[in-house]
């Protein structure tokens, strides 16, 4: 069977001022697919994230989401059309309970209270927070968070699901349960595309991989095929082998 993209990235280059964030990057996306997205910090991950999802505007190439051209539109449009985010730093409103965060999301679809309400709690099931729903956002924990930040996500009702390092800071129990849930969000029909640093969450997870590094797409393919070359090894594996072992003299990346 032939899946059709849902995402198209041709040649964007994103600028700050002097500093090239994404230079030149190409990629498509495939409806079903889960693709990640690697690189040492400072590669431009999310900021290619960001000119995806409508926060930023690219200098200069084209996104297309289905065919047709985002450049140039608000993120809340674009949430609209059906790409949805996390983001790395997790910031819920912590004075709202997790059932009224994520009934936030689903707003995107309906001005409704009582649909809203209906679809938040369904999709706080969905990914194991239904103990949770009215407990402050401000009271929960680091997995939990990150639980949340899908749902609201989710909530949208995406398309496109982009996950920003939704791993980090987990156990490798939280981990294995994550990567679980990952799992079972595409098998409800949502494509992923999702930033991740811990290589034992991408080679089971991902259909494919790319890699930046300075902004510019180096390499990409399998996950296995991919972590094996050289100046993917140089560029990221270094990285990741100096942030784990601070305890022997290493300098965080």
């Amino acid at each position: 069977m032939v899946r059709n993209e849902v995402l198209e990235v041709a040649h964007v280059t994103k600028r700050f001022a002097g500093l090239v964030a994404n230079d030149d990057v190409t990629l498509s996306i495939r409806e079903g697919e889960i693709l990640g997205l690697i690189g040492p910090n400072g590669a431009g991950k999310t900021t290619l994230f960001n000119s995806i999802a409508g926060y930023y505007a690219p200098t200069s190439g084209k996104v297309l989401f289905l065919g047709r051209s985002i450049v140039g539109l608000h993120c809340s449009q674009i949430c609209r059309l059906g790409i949805a985010r996390t983001f790395q730093i997790m910031k819920p409103i912590r004075g709202l309970t997790v059932l009224e965060n994520v009934m936030i999301g689903a707003f995107c679809r309906t001005n409704d209270v009582g649909q809203a309400r209906r679809k938040a709690r369904q999709v706080i099931e969905e990914v194991g927070l239904l103990t949770r729903v009215d407990m402050l956002a401000a009271r929960l924990t680091v997995a939990d968070l990150r639980r949340l930040e899908i749902a609201r996500a989710l909530a949208t009702e995406p398309k496109l699901l982009l996950l920003d390092e939704t791993m980090a800071g987990l156990t490798p129990t939280e981990t294995r349960d994550a990567v679980a849930l990952v799992h079972h969000i595409r098998e409800t029909g949502v494509t992923i595309f999702m930033i991740e640093h811990v290589m034992d969450v991408i080679r089971p997870l991902a259909d494919r991989v790319i890699v930046l590094e300075l902004g510019k797409k180096i390499a990409e393919g399998p996950p296995d095929e991919v972590l094996s070359k050289r100046e993917v090894i140089e560029a990221y594996l270094g990285q990741e082998t100096c942030t784990r072992n601070p305890t022997q003299g290493e300098q965080p990346c």
